[in-house]
Parts: structure tokens; C-alpha cells; sequence
């Protein structure tokens, strides 16, 4: 992308210079990083449909014991593997390589890799002799089904070692983004989905699925780890095993990446809450799993991915005491990731059955289902824009090592998520917990984004509020096509007729054929309303002398 979606220049291409170059940089690496984690992302939409298919929602508890069992550890695995520990470690790396050198920089990233996997080690133990009394806090409604409360138990114990694997992978994730190597940490999720496929699609039974998956968990974990160590060491560095240290740095490390990870994580730790608080309802754990892997899409795939890249620009502009640089790469990440974030929120608010029963209503996962999940989806859909730019807007406190703030502003967030959760939740159902969570973290971004203003650390420009503008207008023209789709769902049917392939038949062809369309015209809306334009696309994609500086994609070390 050019000067322009860094709103510090008119909207005819100019040559770049060295900022463009920057900008041009972290969007290609954000592209490329976007691009594999959408190819896990659609491996793991395969997954969630064959544990669907197998274990149902309503109809068995193996479901929700399963889902409960993964969500525990993963709530850790999203705040490490996704960000938020590198958000204090990649700077702290990078910052150790540019002016101390490759050695003393490996010496930092091997003793922080003891202290993590020491730590996570330790918790899991402890999670493994104490799930019976833990179970009553991550799923209380349990309870009152022995059956489901017993074997949620099991599975959990059988899911934690998936924490320490994941943490590690994590960490040796930071250590190729601070080296400008995002790929491998992007990719690596790929092999949870596949395991689980290979685990899962034998058995016969919703139990024996709920056992194989929780298995195909704990593989997963080992090969990420292990697909990780050996990209780290093709990189070049040497983060060698040894027993861990609490050394100054690993100190002032652990200080910044504990508020950091909390920080982060705020809308992974309301999500988590939301379980909590569904429990009791049959089949609802399941219904926001179902929920979480589209409306946490555009988080993983466009917050994270333009946050790792961001993060290295922002801290050598802090580093640098260049408020302008840090401005205009904030703006180019909000109105990029806005461009991609928006219409799929306005998707997801405008046609929340019809994505649903198209995709999901098949095998042991009812009708009834895919209505509870639909309603819940619809409440997500509204907050999709501030899960994504929160995990924005963070950085740049991370970028001037500020994780407190961030963290004091996550726990507020969760606290609000807990309140209005409890009241929505009496008033509608298990949509008001997805309700909860969407206001909790609008709430979040707001107290951060007025902080980083009152502060002086970020000043948006008026280009960046006009194509913020012209980018909402686009995709509330699509969200008014989307769903009138959806209200003439039976007639778009209607052109596939009796037409059967394998599983699919005209319900799929019909979603298919609405998000093929919506792909297509998205764009020419908004390149219409000026909120990108042609120009922009193909300079954020072309490669130009002079761009080394750029946090660009190096060569993946795949051998």
C-alpha cells in the first residue's frame, strides 16, 4: 500500500520513501503472515465441521465436556501463541540483536524459553491433580450432570499438556519474528487441525470422538513445538536448552509480559468467561465454540497478523522518539485492518442462520442447533471491530513497554464482561453472553484509544478518519445486499434445485454463492467510496530497492 492508506498524502501514487517503504513492508508481511493463518484458519473449519459432525451440540454432552476440555487450555494458547507474549518479547529481542548482537540475544530468548516452559510445566501439573475441584470453575453448570462433569475431568487432563507445547511454540515464534520470520508461527496451526482430522473421523461414537480429539490436541502440541524448534534453528539463531535462570533481563521480561499476556488477552479471557457462565445450559458451550472460529476469524487472521507485523515498526519508531512514524503506522494498520474487518462483521450480523445452517446443520448438530448458535453469532458480529482493534491498539503501548495500562483497562473489561453478561443473560439468553463480550471489548478500545490520545501517543489524521469513513460506508452497502440474500434465502436456493454433490447441496451452493458474490462486490464498493483504491493494492504488494529496512517476510527456512 502507498502514501495514501498512511494518510499523509494525496491520493495519487507518489514514489515511495522510506516511510512508504516501512508501510509497503508491513503490510506485505501481514499479507503473506494473513495468508497462511487463512489456510490454517480454513483447515480448521474443516475440523470444527467433522467434531460437529461427530459430536453434536444439544443432543450429547460429549460436546460441550470436549469443548470445555479444549477451551482451558487454549484459553493460554491464544494468549501466548497469538501474540501477546511476543508483544513483550519481540521487542526485548529485537532490541538485544540490533545493538548486543546474535549471541547475547540467544542467551535472552534460551533463558526466557526455560522460564516459560518451567512455569507452564508447573501450571499444568497442577491443573492435573487439581481438575476435579477446577472443573467447578470453568464449567460450574456441569455439576449438575455427573456424567458430563466426570468426563469433562478426564478430557481436560488430557488436553493440559498442550500448554507447555504451545507455550514454547509461542516463544520460539517471537524469536523468528524478531528476526523477520513470520511464516512457520503462522503455519504451524495447520498441524491441530490435521491431527484432530485424523483422530476424529474414525470414530463412532460422540464419546469415543470427544476422547480422540482431546488426544489429537495434546499430538498437535508436540508437532507445533517441535515444526518451531527446527524452523529457529534453520533461522540461524541458537536457542539452546537449559535450565532456567531468573536473570535481570528474564525479570524485566517476566514484568512486562505477565500484564502484557493479560493485556492482550482480553477478549480471550471474556470468551473463556462466557463459557463459565453458559454452562448450565445444554449444548451452549458448543454453540459459541461453533461461534468463536467465524467471529474470532478476522482476529486471527487480520488483528494478529498486522499486530506482529506492526509491533517491530512501532518499537523502532518509539525507540527513536518519532511520534509522526508511530501516528502514520498506527493509521495504516486501523485502516487496513478496517478494510478487511468490516464487511466480514457485516456478514456475520446480516446472514447469521443462513451461514450457520448451511455450514454446520448436518449429522449429530440439529436444526435447533444452528437457530442458538445464529442468535449468539449475530450479538459477536457487532463487536468483530473492536476484538480486532484492540489487539491493535495494545501494541503500541507494548511499543513503549507499557503493558500495565493495557492490562488495568483488560481486567476492567472482563469485570464489565462478568456484570452485563449475568443481566444479559437473564433477559435473553445465552445471545446476551455474546452481547456481553462485544460490549466489554468496545468498552476495552475506547478507554485505551482515549488514553493514547490524552497521552500524545497517537494522533489520527484526517486522511485516516476519511477513508475510515468512506471504508464503514462500503461495508454497510454490503451488509444491506448480504441481507436481503438472506431474507430471499429460499429463492437463491431455489436456483440449485434438487442438485446433490456428496454432502453438498443447495443450501451450501446458496451460502457459497452469496459469499462469492459479496467477495466480489465488496471491493468495488470500496474503491467506489474512495476507502482504498487500486493503487493502493498494487503498492502494497510490489517490492521496491531500498526496502530492507521494511519489516518484510524473509525467506521461510523450509529447508
Amino acid at each position: 500500500m502507498s502514501q495514501p492508506p498512511s494518510t499523509a498524502a494525496a491520493d495519487t501514487p507518489a514514489k515511495p520513501g522510506p516511510k512508504m517503504g516501512k508501510a509497503h513492508g508491513m503490510i506485505r508481511s501481514s499479507m503473506i503472515y494473513s495468508a497462511f493463518t487463512l489456510l490454517s484458519r480454513l483447515f480448521g473449519f474443516v475440523r470444527d465441521l467433522a467434531v460437529s459432525y461427530r459430536l453434536g451440540a444439544s443432543a450429547t454432552f460429549a460436546a460441550d465436556a470436549f469443548n470445555a476440555a479444549f477451551a482451558f487450555p487454549n484459553l493460554f494458547r491464544r494468549i501466548f501463541a497469538e501474540g501477546a507474549f511476543a508483544a513483550a518479547f519481540v521487542p526485548a529481542y529485537s532490541k538485544a540483536l540490533a545493538t548486543d548482537g546474535e549471541e547475547v540475544a540467544d542467551v535472552l530468548a534460551a533463558d526466557a524459553m526455560a522460564t516459560l516452559a518451567a512455569a507452564t510445566i508447573a501450571i499444568t501439573v497442577f491443573a492435573e491433580l487439581t481438575m476435579p475441584w477446577l472443573m467447578y470453575l470453568i464449567a460450574p453448570g456441569f455439576a449438575a450432570n455427573p456424567a458430563k462433569f466426570k468426563l469433562a475431568i478426564i478430557l481436560t487432563q488430557i488436553t493440559m499438556p498442550y500448554l507447555p507445547c504451545m507455550a514454547i511454540y509461542a516463544h520460539l515464534s517471537g524469536v523468528l519474528n524478531g528476526r523477520n520470520r513470520f511464516i512457520l508461527s503462522a503455519s504451524a496451526p495447520i498441524l491441530l487441525n490435521i491431527w484432530t482430522l485424523i483422530t476424529v473421523l474414525p470414530a463412532t461414537s460422540p464419546v469415543q470422538a470427544a476422547f480422540a480429539a482431546s488426544w489429537g490436541v495434546v499430538l498437535a502440541g508436540i508437532s507445533q513445538a517441535a515444526l518451531l524448534w527446527w524452523g529457529v534453528r534453520k533461522s540461524g539463531a541458537r536457542v539452546d536448552l537449559r535450565w532456567p535462570r531468573l536473570t535481570p533481563e528474564i525479570k524485566a521480561l517476566i514484568a512486562l509480559a505477565v500484564p502484557g499476556a493479560i493485556a492482550a488477552s482480553a477478549s480471550q479471557i471474556n470468551v473463556f468467561v462466557s463459557g463459565m457462565l453458559v454452562s448450565q445450559v445444554n449444548g451452549a458451550r458448543s454453540w459459541l465454540a461453533v461461534c468463536d472460529r467465524l467471529y474470532l476469524l478476522p482476529q486471527g487472521l487480520v488483528g494478529v497478523a498486522i499486530g506482529v507485523a506492526l509491533l517491530p515498526r512501532l518499537s523502532r519508531a518509539v525507540h527513536a522518539g518519532d511520534k509522526a512514524e508511530s501516528s502514520t503506522a498506527i493509521d495504516e494498520a486501523i485502516v487496513f485492518a478496517m478494510a478487511l474487518t468490516l464487511p466480514a462483521a457485516v456478514a456475520l450480523i446480516a446472514m447469521p442462520f443462513f451461514l450457520i445452517d448451511a455450514l454446520y446443520t448436518r449429522g449429530a448438530f440439529t436444526l435447533v442447533d444452528a437457530h442458538a448458535t445464529a442468535n449468539a453469532l449475530f450479538h459477536y458480529g457487532w463487536g468483530v471491530p473492536a476484538f480486532v482493534l484492540q489487539q491493535l491498539v495494545s501494541r503500541v503501548f507494548f511499543a513503549s513497554q507499557d503493558t500495565k495500562t493495557p492490562m488495568r483497562y483488560a481486567l476492567i473489561s472482563v469485570g464489565l464482561n462478568v456484570v452485563a453478561g449475568l443481566i444479559l443473560f437473564q433477559l435473553i439468553g445465552v445471545p446476551g453472553i455474546a452481547a456481553a463480550t462485544s460490549l466489554a471489548s468496545w468498552v476495552n478500545v475506547a478507554m485505551m484509544t482515549t488514553t493514547l490520545l490524552r497521552r500524545g501517543l497517537y494522533a489520527p489524521q484526517a486522511k485516516a478518519i476519511s477513508r475510515l469513513a468512506r471504508i464503514v460506508a462500503a461495508s454497510a452497502a454490503l451488509g444491506l445486499v448480504l441481507g436481503g440474500a438472506s431474507h430471499y434465502r429460499d429463492l437463491i436456493q431455489g436456483i440449485f434445485g434438487g442438485l446433490k454433490l456428496g454432502p453438498l447441496g443447495p443450501k451450501e451452493f446458496s451460502v457459497a454463492l452469496v459469499s462469492v458474490a459479496g467477495a466480489a462486490l465488496y471491493p468495488a464498493l470500496l474503491f467506489a467510496s474512495g476507502g482504498l483504491t487500486p493503487a493502493d493494492v498494487r503498492y502494497a504488494f510490489r517490492r521496491r530497492k531500498g526496502e530492507a529496512a521494511a519489516p518484510a517476510i524473509s525467506e521461510p527456512p523450509l529447508g
